[in-house]
């Protein structure tokens, strides 16, 4: 069908709309057309631009997922240092900071403390009524969203970086998240003189109400423990790698404050800078409110506490700030807060009510939370029945039993924690709480880790979806075609209850061909992917099993001592750490007596007991056995029959014994493969550059790493020094 002639009209106008419906809904709070509407034109826009790759455009709402999970996290200083704001928790501590900030600014103390000023006031006209107003001190007040503080950086009118708080100087450069985040325009509005060249702007993401509670109750129902709180789901969001997820969360933003912002001098204060911003596109806070006088702020917060709680997001305290940004400079800073800021904190709303149980819930690491189970009791704007009890040394520490009658709080907390018990009203029938011996979902081995417990089973049903989604990762058994949305579907389909059934799927080309959007080229990229990874061998399994302490470096270093998986399970506990043995142990297992000359597991003495027992547990060996039998090689390729001797004087290798780094993009190398290459000839890689780096590897795009070890005179090799040494 030939294409029609107004298709590029109809991108742009698509484009129009959808941006103009996600102003109106997270600046305007007015939305103009149904999720199902917006969901439908964005579907039609990513058709059209699919057909027009010429028309392409970064600020599109189609881009703002798109691509593969990133690798990692880059760290970004602030061009600004983005500064905490200090607390305080009573009034009284409120007009003491009220009456510093008249001191810093040479006004006589209590001049504003109130005379019964109510003149209607509206936010974004504060020149005016400044101007009428001489040098008085107005304050803005904005409540204090539980969420994740971020930066966000517009060049020309574009989002060109979104950076979080991290230790105030610098953070992690989440920009792909952010273009997620539909609140965040990727693109400001032109407006007046259009967007300025730069303009940085600070704010907080924040996970609504209603989706905490709808992601809290997917991760019960999969057996998952719940978020703490919503600030908490937010940062894990943004802490996770793939952008989808972000998108598939619903987060929110909203902007605050101001970073670098040159060319902006015109505007002289706080409540403009919002309109200003708002008027670009921007969300700002809804319930941000500007006073004249310092008594009408303290009546706002006192008044603002029973508010709060019917805003749909977590909100902690209102943040109060002197308004005209030339006040704000000569208050200055600390070297921690601002002095022309401050933060009042809410106290937590508490109830008691009676613990009926305590259930253990299985997480997809493994690890058993105690959840209580009350009698309903309404906090905080809502009624609940659950609570997070943490972990076992809290309960004992404040010796919380069933049948007690407990205090409850919510702080900022979406999810209430009990606090602790009322001993006085204590009944005599009331029951210790004890951990469970044996999962509460397999029946399992159960091991403590400090107050923390832990299935080690890792074929646990609780659990298991999320360890499959590990074991066929990219790192582990790299089973291309399986991603995380078919691992579910084979799951759900009963086609996949264990590891080993994976190697059964070439066997049910049928029932693979019947599920969701696969297809006959798909199944045969699947089969083709599971049949190369049976030769993947030991160091792959044992990292892919999602083992306690056994990651993929403690993987492979097992792998180089031990030739296959029945030498790894004859072998005494002893032999998993022989860094840690005597000289005497040493001999007697035949590794050399100086411990330098010893290959390194990665595993100690409290840690080697614990994989050790994995190993040999019913669940482990039935997860070993089972792979074994169904064709998994689980023999080393890089086992070296001289493990137990000096590596570096044994290795002919020009890698043997040396710490390399490896920086940039390389043509003809994944990282995770090279990694591998090198390691089984002897070498250690690392992560990071120091004085005891022997050697970089550099390839397309090095940054600073490659700075450093210029910088140390560290030896550098490019792709091409690399390949002749390894013979490629």
């Amino acid at each position: 069908m030939a294409a029609r002639r107004d298709e590029p009209v109809r991108i742009r106008e698509l484009r129009r709309r959808l941006n103009e419906a996600n102003f109106a809904y997270y600046v305007e709070n007015d939305p103009v057309m149904p999720d199902s509407e917006y969901d439908r034109l964005l579907r039609e826009l990513e058709d059209l631009e699919r057909s027009h790759p010429e028309l392409a455009d970064e600020s599109s709402p189609t881009q703002r997922v798109g691509g593969q999970p990133i690798a990692g996290f880059k760290t970004v200083r602030h061009t600004v240092p983005m500064q905490s704001v200090d607390n305080t928790y009573s009034t009284a501590e409120l007009r003491a900071w009220h009456q510093r900030v008249l001191k810093g600014l040479g006004a006589p103390a209590d001049s504003q403390a109130g005379h019964g000023e109510q003149e209607a006031d509206d936010l974004f006209s504060s020149a005016k009524k400044q101007k009428a107003h001489g040098d008085r001190i107005a304050f803005v007040c904005d409540p204090k969203i539980d969420g994740v503080a971020i930066s966000l950086r517009y060049e020309a009118g574009r989002l060109v970086r979104a950076v979080t708080r991290g230790d105030g100087e610098k953070g992690d450069d989440v920009t792909a998240k952010a273009r997620a985040i539909r609140a965040i325009p990727l693109s400001l509005k032109n407006v007046n003189d259009g967007p300025p060249a730069v303009l940085e702007m600070r704010g907080e993401i924040f996970m609504p109400n209603r989706e905490f509670e709808r992601i809290n109750a997917a991760k019960e129902a999969g057996g998952e423990p719940p978020f703490a709180n919503a600030r908490n789901a937010t940062a894990g969001t943004l802490k996770n790698l793939d952008p989808k997820i972000v998108a598939e969360r619903r987060l929110n933003f909203v902007a605050h404050g101001r970073g670098l912002a040159p060319g902006l001098d015109h505007i002289e204060t706080f409540s403009d800078f919002l309109g200003y911003i708002r008027e670009l596109g921007v969300p700002i806070s809804r319930d941000v409110e500007r006073f004249e006088t310092f008594d009408e702020v303290v009546a706002h917060v006192e008044r603002f506490a029973d508010q709060r709680g019917e805003l749909g997001y977590g909100v902690d305290g209102m943040v109060i700030r002197v308004d005209r940004f030339d006040q704000q400079d000569r208050l200055g800073a600390t070297s921690k807060a601002p002095r022309w800021c401050i933060a009042y904190k809410y106290p937590a709303e508490q109830g008691r009510t009676k613990l009926v149980k305590v259930d253990w819930q299985v997480g997809k690491g493994g690890t058993l939370t105690p959840r209580a189970t009350m009698e309903p009791i309404f906090i905080a704007g809502t009624t609940v029945q659950h609570a997070t009890l943490h972990n076992i040394e809290e309960i004992r520490r404040k010796d919380i039993r069933i049948g007690d009658t407990v205090i409850v709080e919510k702080a900022g907390e979406i999810i209430p924690q009990v606090v602790g018990a009322v001993e006085q009203d204590r009944p005599k029938n009331a029951r210790k709480i004890h951990p469970p011996e044996k999962c509460p979902a397999c029946g399992g081995p159960v091991e403590p880790e400090g107050p923390k417990l832990y299935c080690t089973n890792p074929e646990c049903p609780a659990q298991f979806r999320e360890k499959l989604k590990w074991f066929v990762g990219r790192d582990q058994m790299d089973i291309d075609g399986l991603g995380e949305k078919l691992v579910d579907q084979l799951i759900d389909a009963g086609l996949v209850e264990h590891f080993a059934d994976l190697f059964t799927l070439p066997e049910k080309r049928d029932q693979l061909l019947a599920l969701d959007r696969m297809g006959e080229k798909s199944v045969e990229n699947l089969i083709a992917g599971i049949e190369e990874a049976r030769s993947r061998g030991l160091a792959r399994v044992l990292a892919g099993l999602g083992i306690r302490h056994l990651g993929t470096t403690t993987a492979k270093q097992l792998a180089r001592i031990f030739p296959d998986i029945d030498a790894l399970l004859e072998a005494d506990v002893e032999q998993l750490m022989p860094k840690a043995l005597g000289r005497k142990d040493a001999v007697r297992y035949g590794f050399p007596e100086d411990p330098k000359d010893r290959l390194e597991t990665g595993l100690g003495r409290e840690t080697a007991p614990a994989v050790h027992a994995f190993l040999h547990s019913p669940p482990g060996r039935e997860a070993l056995g089972r792979l074994k039998r169904i064709g998994v090689d689980l023999t080393s390729p890089i086992y070296r029959e001289a493990s137990t001797k000096p590596r570096a004087r044994e290795d002919d290798s020009p890698f043997g014994g040396k710490t390399i780094v490896l920086t940039g993009t390389l043509e003809r190398y994944t990282r995770p493969e090279l990694t591998e290459r090198l390691e089984a000839l002897g070498a250690k890689v690392s992560g990071s550059v120091s004085k005891k780096t022997d050697l970089v590897i550099a390839g397309e795009n090095a940054g600073s790493k490659l700075e450093k070890a210029n910088e140390l005179g560290i030896e550098v090799w490019d792709e091409a020094k690399l390949r002749a040494e390894l013979g490629a």
